[in-house]
């Protein structure tokens, strides 16, 4: 039985990504994303709570410093997988399973292979990495505790990142859903129990963090040895080239936007330290906090739609990829601006979650972070409205394939404008400057990529549609 015969012997869930109305397709898909996100987003959230009221404001500034590190090399996990994710959807819509299979097999061997490399690297250099990212002075030793925890796991958050792209990609978000759900309840019973009741403080709170990425991987594994048409054998593992070379193209796209994030941590927590000190860097790790957690509507409809463009891209199904655009962007917008007025409603209340107001201790920080995060909340998500435009417009171009131009529009808004800006403003403007640069910065990026998807679709698109 070849692949062809045996795809089509298969009552697969990734046909439905081209037969169900594009509204319907897109609700299914971006809501459970959306609910894995959030879930995710508030484990993030809460666990800086829990952090910020049992331990204190310099332990949320101390897990800022670790995360570009962590984060950077958990991305590669994703980055190969919605790189291969883009393939792998295409490949499905054309009805290639033994190339769905293969790329399935290079993405595992090639996340293994760099992240265990990456980890071993992060460990040996561990000192001077967690002071270059902002780890001086009472944030350094809270911080290196929580960083030699966490990157053991961070191999398997990678496979976990990795394998849940893939399995959106088999058009089965639902179940991608509940892998992004285990551990994220894991990490806060983990949390109350290691740190509020054993006491174990920042090294509690980087054993929870470990753990629940192993449990997030146990339900992955379960997923593609129990329910997934991708049946993996260690011959699919074999790297192939044009394979790897089809991965590496499009999945660097979001590993070098991860990788220019963790830049941006890394200058801001550096920024912070020499403007005002360590109660600085706890105010942006409230907001980054806040950043990922606020706009995870807007993320979660921009993973639901990769896996429809690429599948109706790759069946030619080119009048649905152009509806897929504009709605995926109207819904992202209107979601942006309630986002916008809920923030701007209760940005006081926002920040005194984070705080133990009991803590006579900490009442000086405290003070400090409460005079200023609410102001930071309000220029930050300025922009929130329009930020669909670059996310969805840098993701059509992923998702179809087109590397080069989804490369460049991934970067324009922190590689092309953030950067520069909080290179530039905080020498004259100080710390507003600082939050006045994320605006400006999305302001530009949008613009940008309106203009390059506008053009793609009137010149690429639209002629097809004609033809099909």
């Amino acid at each position: 039985m070849n692949g062809h015969t045996k795809l089509r012997m298969k009552k697969k869930n990734s046909e439905k990504l081209g037969q169900l109305p594009i509204s319907k397709l897109l609700i299914q898909q971006a809501v459970p994303a959306s609910i894995g996100i959030l879930v995710m987003s508030l484990n993030i959230l809460v666990d800086s709570i829990f952090v910020g009221n049992w331990i204190g404001p310099i332990a949320i500034a101390a897990i800022n410093v670790v995360l570009p590190v962590s984060f950077f090399i958990a991305a590669i996990g994703m980055s190969v997988g919605i790189g291969g994710s883009s393939v792998l959807s295409r490949a499905l819509g054309e009805s290639n399973y033994e190339k769905a299979i293969r790329v399935f097999g290079n993405q595992t061997a090639l996340t293994l292979l760099i992240t265990l490399t990456l980890v071993a690297f992060g460990l040996w250099f561990a000192n001077p990495l967690v002071e270059a990212f902002g780890g001086k002075g009472a944030i350094f030793t809270p911080a290196k505790a929580y960083y030699k925890i966490v990157l053991y796991g961070v191999p398997i958050l990678a496979l976990s990142m990795m394998g849940n792209t893939v399995i959106r990609a088999e058009g089965k978000p639902k179940f991608a859903m509940i892998a992004m759900i285990v551990p994220s309840i894991t990490n806060l019973f983990l949390d109350y129990l290691l740190i509020n009741i054993f006491d174990l403080d920042m090294v509690g709170a980087g054993w929870a963090t470990t753990i629940s990425y192993i449990c997030c991987f146990v339900t992955i594994i379960y997923f593609f040895v129990f329910k997934s048409e991708l049946r993996l054998k260690l011959e699919h593992l074999k790297f192939k080239l044009n394979i790897l070379k089809e991965i590496g193209a499009l999945g660097s796209i979001t590993l070098t936007r991860q990788g220019v994030i963790s830049i941006v941590y890394l200058i801001l927590n550096n920024v912070m330290v020499d403007i005002e000190g360590e109660w600085a860097v706890a105010c942006y790790a409230i907001v980054s906090r806040l950043l990922m957690f606020a706009l995870f509507p807007i993320t979660g409809i921009t993973q639901g739609f990769l896996p429809i463009a690429g599948y109706n891209y790759g069946a030619k199904s080119y009048g649905r990829v152009k509806e897929v655009i504009y709605k995926a962007i109207i819904y992202a917008s209107i979601i942006g601006l309630s986002v916008l007025g809920l923030l701007f409603a209760f940005p006081t209340f926002i920040a005194k979650l984070f705080l133990a107001e009991n803590d006579p201790s900490q009442l000086a920080i405290n003070t400090q972070i409460l005079a200023e995060v609410p102001r930071a909340i309000r220029y930050v998500f300025l922009a929130s409205p329009i930020i669909a435009i670059q996310l969805i417009g840098s993701a059509y171009f992923q998702a179809i394939g087109k590397a080069l131009p989804a490369f460049l529009l991934s970067l324009s808004k922190q590689g092309f404008f953030l950067i520069p800006l909080l290179l530039i403003l905080p020498k004259t403007y100080g710390v507003v400057g600082v939050w006045v640069a994320f605006p400006i910065a999305d302001l530009l990026a949008t613009l940008v990529t309106a203009f390059f998807l506008h053009r793609e679709i009137k010149k690429h698109l639209i002629p097809k549609i004609a033809k099909s």
